[in-house]
């Protein structure tokens, strides 16, 4: 069978997507082809379940789109699985003119009147992952634990345990943390348990980044614009924690089964939360949350800003003390 299975974004997305490719490609027998925006093809391309990936131009102009549906005609298709839910992606699906079409439940933009069925009722009040696995129990498919078959590089690191990854910047201002929090949890680590930090974050994350190093003195690598996305990856497979606020390489890193330590604010961890019962998440617990809004009403973030450092020490040296990397090699002093 020929499976389309198409996911253009985002990048915690994509890895939301992982356990039901595995679990169709497994159940059906399926050679998979995924359609991802092309700035995430590299990333795809270490997803081992994916014998193809089809890179979507969606900024490079009606040339280079007549181009990919051409290329998308080349394949006769069995069935192709939009976990997108959107209009661009249901038109994917539909001009690769494929036997039959499955849209998800959290479809939208009218995308429902180019499927041929939408797999499960929709519910919101579950995690993401468990939403884009209704297509698996839609077509009757034998359902396991999720998995997420990842090919992740070797980085070159210093040995030093334990190593903790810190991700700083979202996309949101609303989602971040306030930097001296980060630098605050960093130099307590430091202090208790000799941890190694690693600040990581695309190149608009340097100034963040720099406030950080400032307040400390011990070892610490800044990462910031120095990893592709997939160096990412090796990097957070590397570590023995990620502390974060809500952002993409969450994902990635409890994907490849490293702890996360989630920072959540005006979004949802029921939702979009790290994947998996080794994570954890803080929140300042206000009953406005969570609003879903880039700004806030009330002035400031008091949402992040609620959250107080010594809350997520508490938490990081309780998850150290459990991490499987560290098991037999990791004492917490004072």
């Amino acid at each position: 069978m020929k499976l389309l299975v198409i996911k253009l974004s985002s990048l915690g997305d994509l890895f939301h997507a992982l356990p039901a490719v595995h679990q169709l490609k497994t159940g059906l027998s399926a050679e998979v082809h995924w359609v991802v925006n092309a700035e995430y093809v590299s990333l795809v391309r270490q997803f081992t379940d994916v014998d193809r990936v089809v890179p979507f131009p969606r900024h490079d102009g009606l040339r280079a789109i007549a181009g990919f549906v051409k290329q998308l005609r080349q394949t006769p298709y069995d069935l192709a699985v939009d976990l997108q839910g959107l209009l661009k992606s249901a038109w994917i699906a539909r001009v690769a003119r494929a036997a039959r079409r499955i849209g998800p439940s959290f479809h939208r933009e009218g995308s429902r009147l180019l499927y041929d069925a939408v797999a499960g009722p929709r519910n919101k009040q579950r995690h993401a992952v468990e939403e884009n696995l209704d297509v698996v129990r839609y077509l009757g498919l034998p359902a396991g634990e999720p998995v997420f078959p990842v090919a992740c590089p070797v980085p070159d690191l210093p040995p030093d345990r334990p190593r903790v990854a810190m991700v700083c910047s979202s996309r949101w201002a609303t989602k971040n943390w306030p930097p001296e929090g980060f630098a605050e949890v960093a130099r307590r680590l430091q202090a208790t348990c000799d941890a190694s930090i690693f600040l990581v974050g695309g190149s608009d994350s340097r100034a963040v980044h720099e406030r950080i190093r400032t307040r400390l003195s011990g070892k610490v690598t800044d990462l910031a614009g120095r990893c592709t996305l997939v160096e990412t990856l090796g990097v957070l497979n590397a570590m023995d924690l990620v502390v974060a606020n809500d952002t993409g390489p969450i994902h990635m890193a409890a994907a490849v089964g490293t702890p996360v330590l989630a920072l959540f604010g005006p979004t949802d961890p029921v939702r979009t939360g790290p994947f998996g019962p080794m994570h954890r998440v803080v929140q300042a617990g206000l009953p406005c949350q969570p609003c879903f809004s880039r700004t806030c009403r009330r002035g400031g973030v008091p949402c992040m800003e609620g959250i107080t450092p010594e809350r997520v020490v508490e938490a990081a040296i309780a998850m150290l003390e459990k991490a499987p990397s560290l098991q037999g090699g990791f004492n917490a002093g004072g």
